[in-house]
């Protein structure tokens, strides 16, 4: 896959693309990242990507000119472009998934400023968006997309690091647990000791289930809950099953 980044301040990459799994994913030739510096494009006489807004107002907004001339010189035949923006779709993990299936020659334009010429908008296939927040270039974002798309191809992380973690299922993952099993009164839970993974299956699901249900309210409406899931939710005390689980497994348990 490639992905072409068009930022007025390149250097802010430099971290991102020499460091951990983007590293490896570039390494191993799973990724292109092209970085494009929007002002090398300007025909400004002093070299200016910005003016303030016409009609008057706030801040500067960033000039269309360099950056639709960057994108004519950077889009290819198949190239998907999207552009930072508050009104954009939301970025959620359906919509990383459908990236990484759909598209392999991804462009991002980052915004910069009080904002970008309206007119870019009528360049560009999608609006996206990262939330209801305002941050002060489309850079941070380009790096969240761009990492939450890399980590899902192919041949960068097992696939089982990307099974059961949030949003894939529709619900929060179940809580995680290190070393060591006794931290300042806090401990693991014994289950998780006990070898029965029918049985830490099953409280992971409740877990899940109980953690979308009080801090994400807005997914665990639209979750799909089957008898299953409606019985776990109704068990408040330690169910039998737990208890024969971590009885089974005691000798494992610390």
């Amino acid at each position: 896959m490639k992905i072409k980044i068009l930022t007025l301040f390149p250097e802010m990459f430099d971290g991102f693309m020499s460091n951990s799994i983007i590293k490896r994913a570039i390494a191993k030739g799973a990724v292109q990242i092209q970085i494009y510096n929007i002002r090398d494009y300007t025909t400004d006489k002093h070299g200016r990507v910005d003016s303030a807004p016409i009609g008057g107002g706030a801040g500067l907004i960033m000039k269309c000119q360099p950056i639709l001339d960057c994108l004519n010189a950077t889009r290819e035949e198949d190239s998907y472009v999207i552009l930072l923006s508050p009104r954009g779709n939301v970025l959620n993990q359906a919509k990383v998934h459908h990236f990484v299936k759909n598209i392999d020659n991804l462009i991002i334009i980052c915004g910069h400023y009080e904002g970008v010429d309206e007119r870019v908008n009528d360049y560009v296939d999608e609006l996206v968006s990262l939330g209801d927040f305002i941050l002060t270039g489309g850079e941070i974002g380009a790096m969240t997309i761009s990492d939450s798309i890399i980590r899902l191809i192919d041949g960068v992380i097992a696939d089982e690091s990307t099974i059961e973690e949030s949003f894939e299922d529709g619900l929060l993952e179940y809580p995680q647990y290190a070393e060591p099993y006794d931290y300042d009164g806090q401990k693991v839970p014994d289950l998780l000791y006990s070898g029965n993974h029918q049985a830490i299956n099953k409280w992971r699901k409740k877990q899940s289930l109980h953690l979308t249900k009080k801090c994400r309210p807005d997914l665990f409406q639209k979750y799909p809950l089957t008898k299953d899931d409606e019985k776990l939710l109704k068990e408040e005390k330690m169910p039998q099953w737990e208890k024969d689980a971590i009885e089974k497994g005691h000798k494992f348990i610390k």
